[in-house]
Parts: structure tokens; sequence; C-alpha cells
């Protein structure tokens, strides 16, 4: 999936956010935006992955086959982020099968195998609102990892992990992220894009 952005600008209200940004994401390629708290990375996460629509400019979302409708976007997009909702009231267990009603996991893989691959085989009946914030952010970064979906967009993937975790961060970009287009939006921690080809900056 190819995303090309002309000219995009963001407001809220009266203040713009970014204005004039031209960016062009290739399909297969790895990508990080790098900017400073505030500069707008989360708001251009939200605009690449069609849930935030831009106040100014063009996007173009495509594939071999063409250009990809706006409506269409979602089904080839995963997303983790530290403020993106799960429910707090399902299980492990729950939130898989929830979770692949709207994104199929790649390669066929069972759920004792994404729990497996998740490392938490002792957590599978427990409620998530009963997770450490490193376990939840394992969850949410695994389960984008692992759907069958061409984009993956992170946004500060190593937030709430420890040196444990970042290592399994980095293992499953390259054991299930191989042939995605991969855009990190990070403020400047070099763990969580070592992986990336292209570094773009954002804001002052």
């Amino acid at each position: 999936m190819n995303i090309k952005l002309d000219n995009v600008g963001k407001r809220f209200e009266r203040n713009w956010i970014f204005r004039n940004l031209n960016l062009n994401f290739v399909q297969g390629k790895r990508y990080v935006v790098l900017g400073a708290n505030g500069s707008g990375k989360s708001t251009l996460l939200k605009i690449a992955s069609g849930n935030l629509t831009p106040t100014e400019g063009t996007l173009v979302y495509s594939n071999s086959k063409g250009d990809i409708s706006i409506d269409e976007v979602y089904k080839s997009v995963s997303i983790a982020a530290p403020y993106l909702d799960v429910p707090e009231e399902y299980s492990l267990h729950e939130l898989l099968t929830f979770h692949k009603v709207f994104k199929p996991i790649q390669n066929n893989l069972t759920e004792k195998d994404i729990i497996d691959v998740l490392e938490l085989s002792h957590t599978k009946e427990k409620m998530y609102k009963h997770f450490s914030s490193g376990m939840k952010q394992r969850v949410k970064l695994g389960l984008a990892i692992l759907s069958a979906t061409p984009l993956l967009l992170l946004d500060e993937p190593a937030t709430a992990l420890d040196a444990k975790s970042v290592v399994w961060y980095q293992n499953m970009i390259k054991n299930y992220a191989k042939d995605k287009t991969i855009i990190v939006f990070s403020n400047n921690k070099e763990e969580e894009f070592s992986f990336c080809e292209e570094r773009m900056t954002i804001g002052n």
C-alpha cells in the first residue's frame, strides 16, 4: 500500500498543527516520523490511516491494482498506539476473538499460536484491565503486527515496554512484518525505529 500526501495541513479551531506536508510512503518500505511531543505526529498518523480528514491538501492511497477508496482504507491498516482504547472487561481470549472479527491474522495462526507469540500464555483468562501497562502495550503491538494488513502504523511503540519487551518488539517486526509498509511515529527513541530505512521530521 502506498500513501501520497500533497500539501496536507490540519487545523483545530484557529491553530494549525502542521501545513504543507508533502510525503510519499511506498509499499514495503519502513519509515520513521520524528518530532517532539505536540509536533503533530499522532495527528499525522490519524490522517495517514484515514481516520481523520485533513483541513487542506490531498491524500492518495494506492496499491498494484490502482487507487484505493478512502472508505476501503481501513481494511489495509493496522495501528498500535498507547491512546487506543481496548475493551477493559475482555480476557485475552475474548480480545483475540473480537479482534479477528475485524482483522484477519496472518499465516493462519491459531489462538494458542498468538498467545505464545505474545508470551502471555499465563494470562489467557485474565481481564485486560488487570494487565500491567507493559502487557497492555504488548497486546496492542502484537495484534497490530500479526494482522494480515499491508500497512502498519506504530505510535511511540516502546511506551511502557521494559528492555526485554523492547527486544520482543524488535523481533516481532523482524519475524512478522517483513513485507509490510511500516511507519513509526517517535520522539526519537532509537529502539523504536532502528529498522527503518527513511527518517522524516515534522514540527520545529
